[in-house]
């Protein structure tokens, strides 16, 4: 069984020191290990940006894609290959600004894959520019004046699209984390993993500080039930969706349990040759 330190490479992260992204790092190898896997049982698919990075810092399987395009490899991976474990990750710019659509469609489609968003609100990358998660009067480079535009609520969006699996995690609570990261990993359909992981240089706003100060922990509340959905988005709404914890499970078959003739072998196990006669009739239909 992998330890935690197998799930390391060699390849030094380059993110700003203090980043909330080494947190959220850190909790899927110690989930993945927690949970028994190893290396080669599992892939890493991310976007563009800061967070997007990260499928190079973890040593596994990794795909590092197009801004906004990590769950479509995500899930065409998954598919390819059932046995994999399959974690897609992103920024809020990557996934809920050009990737939102894949994402509301993920969410409905229900592969079993998990999908971690580390949120810091402004994009880090290209040096701090307003995001789709950036508060309404946020100022930044571009929205001096403050932002006009009301904020994505990632969660809400979750559970109104119907999601089987949301969760919110904070970068300072890196031992809640993990355990956030085990339950979606363990849930059999397409789970979301939303950490608020904040911009050391960028965002003065949304610090660790700032968290501390408003994130609602649902683990402190013994009565909360997260298998009832309206009371969920009664939640998230209540928290200006500000809480942290398991906010939402249900579970029902995975999109490849449905699908009928599905085989559970991977593609690369099937005999996958063609007569060479049927494929050239093939070309010639283009010709």
């Amino acid at each position: 069984m992998a330890t935690v330190k197998e799930f390391r490479n060699n390849v030094r992260p380059n993110w700003c020191p203090g980043c909330g992204d080494f947190s959220v790092q850190a909790a899927i190898q110690r989930a993945l290990a927690n949970l028994g896997m190893e290396p080669e049982q599992v892939a890493v698919v991310s976007g563009i940006g800061c967070s997007g990075r990260i499928s190079g810092y973890i040593n596994t399987y990794g795909f590092h894609g197009v801004h906004g395009r990590a769950l479509p490899l995500a899930q065409g991976l998954k598919l390819a290959n059932r046995d994999l474990t399959v974690i897609a990750a992103g920024g809020d710019g990557d996934g809920f600004g050009i990737g939102l659509g894949h994402f509301i469609h993920a969410v409905r489609r229900n592969l079993d894959i998990t999908y971690v968003t580390m949120d810091n609100q402004i994009y880090g990358l290209t040096k701090g520019q307003t995001s789709p998660t950036s508060g309404h009067g946020f100022k930044t480079k571009t929205t001096p004046s403050g932002n006009i535009e009301h904020a994505v609520q990632p969660i809400e969006l979750a559970l109104g699209a119907g999601i089987g699996f949301a969760a919110q995690g904070f970068s300072s609570d890196i031992n809640q984390l993990t355990r956030l990261v085990e339950l979606a990993i363990q849930h059999k359909g397409f789970s979301l993993v939303n950490v608020f992981s904040p911009c050391v240089t960028f965002n003065k706003t949304n610090t660790y500080d700032w968290f501390k100060q408003h994130i609602v922990n649902l683990e402190n509340d013994p009565a909360y039930d997260p298998t009832d959905r309206s009371r969920a988005m009664q939640k998230v709404l209540e928290t200006g969706g500000l809480c942290t914890g398991l906010i939402y499970r249900q579970e029902r078959p995975s999109y490849e349990e449905l699908i009928p003739g599905f085989q559970a072998e991977p593609v690369a196990r099937h005999n996958l040759q063609m007569d060479p006669g049927v494929f050239g009739e093939l070309v010639a239909e283009f010709a």
